[in-house]
C-alpha cells in the first residue's frame, strides 16, 4: 500500500467478450489480480494491476499502480403502480435503448379512460348544436382566410383595392366575434369539454408509463422485481450499466507522479489464464489535484 497516492482515472474502451472472460476466469487466483463478485453476474468490482508504459523501466517488472474498473450505473424504477404483469429482464442480459421489457396492469386506467370518453361523447351529443355552430364558423373562417391571402397578393400587385382588403379583414373579424360570442354564452360546456380532454390526456400519459421501456443500451447488473409482484411509483426494478465503455480508477505513488500526464497511453493487465495476463489499452483522462491514502 502506498502511503501517499494520486488518483488517476483511465478511460478504457472494452468489449463484452472481455467482460465475459473476466467472469469465467474470476475464480482463478493470479499474482497481481483479485476479483470480488456479487450475485455471480456482471455486478463486478475488479481490482486490477495497472502498468504504465512510461514508468516500467525502474520497477523490476512490478505494476506501477493498482485500481478498479467503474461503469456508470443507472437504476430504472417504475413510473406506474399496480401488478407487474410481465417483466422480461435477467441479470447479465444485454438490453437496447427503447426495448419494451415489461408491463404494469392497466385495467383500472383503461376503464377510467373509457368512462371519460363516454362522458365527453354524452356532453358533445347534448350540446351538439352549439359545437356544430362553432365548427361551421371555424370552417367559414378558414375559407375566408384563403380569400384574404389571394387579395393580399393582388393588392401587392395593385390588382385589388384597399376597400377589398378592408372588407375581407372585416369579414374575418366578424367571424371571430361570432365564435367568441357562442363560446362565451356557453362557458360551462367549453370548460367541461376542455377539462375532459385534459383528464383523458393525463390517463393516456399514465397508460404509456405502464409500459416499461429500457432507456439506455447496457447490461443488466441487478434485478429487483419479479413478474406478478405489486410495484409502486419509484420502486427500483433493475440496475443497468454500459459495460462496453468503462473507467479504471487507479492509485499511483508520489514517486511515479513525474512519469504520468493526461492523455498518456497506459497498459492494463488482467487475468487471461493461470499463467498469462491479458493486456488492454487505455488513456489517462483525469488526475486528482489532491493526494489521498490508497484504499484497502
Amino acid at each position: 500500500m502506498y502511503n501517499e497516492s494520486l488518483l488517476i482515472k483511465c478511460y478504457i474502451e472494452r468489449s463484452r467478450n472481455v467482460i465475459s472472460d473476466l467472469i469465467k476466469q474470476s475464480s482463478t487466483p493470479v499474482k497481481l489480480t483479485k476479483f470480488i463478485i456479487k450475485n455471480w453476474k456482471l455486478d463486478i468490482i475488479i481490482f486490477i494491476s495497472l502498468f504504465l508504459i512510461t514508468g516500467c523501466s525502474g520497477n523490476g517488472g512490478k505494476s506501477d499502480a493498482y485500481g478498479n474498473f467503474e461503469a456508470t450505473e443507472i437504476i430504472i424504477s417504475s413510473e406506474a403502480a399496480g401488478q407487474l404483469l410481465s417483466f422480461n429482464v435477467e441479470e447479465g442480459e444485454v438490453l437496447k435503448a427503447g426495448q419494451l421489457i415489461g408491463v404494469v396492469d392497466t385495467t383500472q386506467l383503461e376503464l377510467k379512460k373509457e368512462q371519460l370518453l363516454a362522458s365527453k361523447a354524452a356532453l358533445s351529443t347534448k350540446y351538439g348544436s352549439v359545437i356544430a355552430q362553432v365548427n361551421v364558423l371555424k370552417e367559414q373562417r378558414t375559407n375566408t382566410m384563403k380569400d384574404k391571402d389571394r387579395i393580399d397578393a393582388m393588392f401587392k400587385s395593385k390588382a385589388a383595392t384597399q376597400k377589398q382588403l378592408d372588407d375581407i379583414n372585416g369579414a374575418i373579424a366578424v367571424i371571430d366575434k361570432q365564435i367568441n360570442q357562442i363560446e362565451t354564452q356557453n362557458p360551462s360546456i367549453t370548460n367541461e369539454l376542455k377539462s375532459l380532454d385534459a383528464q383523458i390526456a393525463q390517463i393516456q400519459d399514465m397508460l404509456e408509463k405502464c409500459h416499461i421501456v429500457n432507456p439506455v443500451d447496457g447490461t443488466v447488473l441487478n434485478k429487483y422485481s419479479e413478474p406478478d409482484e405489486i410495484v409502486t411509483v419509484g420502486k427500483p426494478l433493475y440496475k443497468i450499466a454500459d459495460l462496453t465503455t468503462m473507467y479504471l480508477r487507479a492509485y499511483v505513488s508520489g514517486d511515479e507522479l513525474s512519469k504520468i500526464k493526461i492523455g498518456q497511453n497506459v497498459k492494463v493487465l488482467i487475468d487471461k489464464s493461470k499463467t498469462e495476463n491479458r493486456s488492454l489499452e487505455g488513456t489517462i483522462s483525469w488526475i486528482s489535484s489532491q493526494t489521498k491514502f490508497t484504499p484497502k
